[in-house]
């Protein structure tokens, strides 16, 4: 079942859809990259949620989103995870949603059992430790190329793993619901 809503902390409505599984699988976090909407990784979220997993996707306030610190997402993340009860869990994104999740299980140790992004955004933010992490990315992105998930597989090669969308472009999330659902799958 899909439950559309908006969580209002302190005046801030922060969007988010909650993609209940029939199973009692793993839950799985997951925040769109700078300019999608919630709704931009729904297909990966709703395959999942067919295969027992629970899909959290958490968006960005309506109107702000550029103007937002990347400590202000990891906040908006963090909140809606309390607000829906979810603890300890696998925290992922697409893009630049890949480096708030980086940004948010460093911060919050005790809500990261594992980090999944779906394409690296290069930039200097820290991974949380011994938590393994699952780098899923599109094999023809000029956006976030292959080589920025290598690098950082390469920064933490006993804990990290790649899997590579062949002919998936930077939006390979949307083009290949199916192949990136599957990989999310499998390794959890």
């Amino acid at each position: 079942m899909t439950q559309n809503s908006i969580f209002e902390p302190d005046g801030r409505a922060i969007p988010y859809v909650d993609e209940m599984s029939d199973g009692d699988g793993p839950v799985l976090v997951l925040i769109p990259g700078r300019g999608l909407e919630g709704g931009a990784l729904g297909s990966v979220a709703h395959i999942l949620a067919g295969e027992g997993i629970r899909v959290l996707r958490i968006g960005s306030r309506a109107g702000e989103e550029s103007e937002l610190t990347l400590e202000q997402r990891v906040q908006d993340a963090s909140d809606v995870m309390d607000h829906a009860g979810i603890g300890a869990t696998w925290i992922g994104g697409h893009g630049v949603g890949g480096t708030v999740a980086r940004a948010l299980s460093a911060k919050r140790t005790d809500r990261a059992l594992g980090v999944l992004l779906l394409g690296v955004e290069d930039v200097d933010v820290p991974l949380a430790p011994s938590v393994p992490i699952l780098i899923v990315q599109g094999s023809e992105d000029a956006v976030m190329p292959p080589a920025n998930g290598e690098k950082l597989r390469a920064s933490a090669p006993e804990r990290a793993s790649v899997v590579t969308i062949p002919g998936g472009g930077h939006l390979f999330p949307v083009s290949d619901p199916v192949d990136t659902a599957f990989a999310i799958e499998d390794y959890l």
